[in-house]
């Protein structure tokens, strides 16, 4: 089927799910399988703005309903689940560590590593990409290539509703360890995201660079240098202070990402 034809028997399954016709699952699975080939993608760049494919994310919701649940053995590990991990590695170029897991319906590209991480259904992970030690990349997000996901970083799921855009790292960027992108959060290329950042949609991202601070939510700009922080807020009981982000600087864009880089992290003594 071509991509048109899927979409309409998607969109038509997902508005009335209760009885699925063949079609429509085969249909389904189809969708699943070009996410993993990469053929297909969640969210995508168009003109240079971020395009999210509802109806991409409505396949993946209505994979979860018909695949059957099924015992995984792999010695001397056993898993019971409905997806599959994913295969076909060592062609793909992708280097997974063990126990670090693609599910099936998940593109990497050639050249990425897989810690002992997890990638999700749905999401897409550009080439000689690092997901570290213990980082998660939630179902549908999008990280882009040459982007270090440090150990312990969470990478939000979104998959409902199926129109909201879901998290995205552009390329080039480093995420700290312990950083947590959730919420649909856009992180701008080659941006810097120091140990222990949490962003979420309503997280303020302040930009302290300049005399008078600068606020914004859900999006860190291209080679932002980002550190957490806290803002105080009046409440009834007295004041108290929340999460905030805070924008300290920027990584140089004269030099090569892996020099810029160590620059930053010297030039602004980042734990990472």
């Amino acid at each position: 089927m071509e991509t048109t034809e899927l979409r309409s028997h998607v969109e038509a399954a997902f508005a009335d799910p209760r009885d699925l016709t063949p079609v429509a699952k085969d249909a389904v699975h189809a969708v699943i399988g070009m996410l993993d080939r990469g053929e297909l993608r969640v969210a995508e760049k168009v003109n240079g703005s971020w395009v999210t494919h509802a109806w991409v994310k409505e396949a993946i919701l209505l994979y979860f309903g018909i695949a059957e649940m099924k015992v995984m053995e792999l010695p001397p590990f056993e898993y019971f689940d409905k997806i599959p991990l994913k295969t076909g590695l060592k062609a793909a170029g992708v280097r997974v560590v063990p126990p670090g897991t693609v599910r099936y319906g998940a593109h990497v590209e050639r050249g990425a590593v897989i810690m002992p991480g997890y990638v999700n259904i749905g999401a897409f992970v550009g080439a000689g990409s690092m997901v570290d030690t213990w980082a998660t990349v939630g179902s549908c997000a999008q990280v882009g290539r040459g982007v270090h996901l440090s150990g312990g970083v969470g990478l939000g799921g979104v998959l409902e509703p199926p129109q909201a855009q879901p998290v995205i790292v552009e390329d080039g960027a480093f995420i700290g360890s312990r950083a947590i992108v959730v919420e649909g959060v856009h992180i701008g290329e080659e941006a810097v995201l120091g140990a222990g950042v949490v962003l979420t949609a309503s997280t303020p991202i302040i930009d302290v660079t300049g005399s008078e601070e600068k606020v914004s939510k859900g999006v860190v700009p291209p080679r932002a240098v980002v550190v957490p922080g806290s803002r105080a807020k009046q409440f009834p009981a007295g004041s108290y202070y929340l999460p905030a982000a805070l924008i300290i600087g920027e990584r140089q864009p004269s030099t090569d990402r892996k020099t810029s880089l160590n620059d930053v992290l010297r030039r602004f003594a980042l734990q990472v």
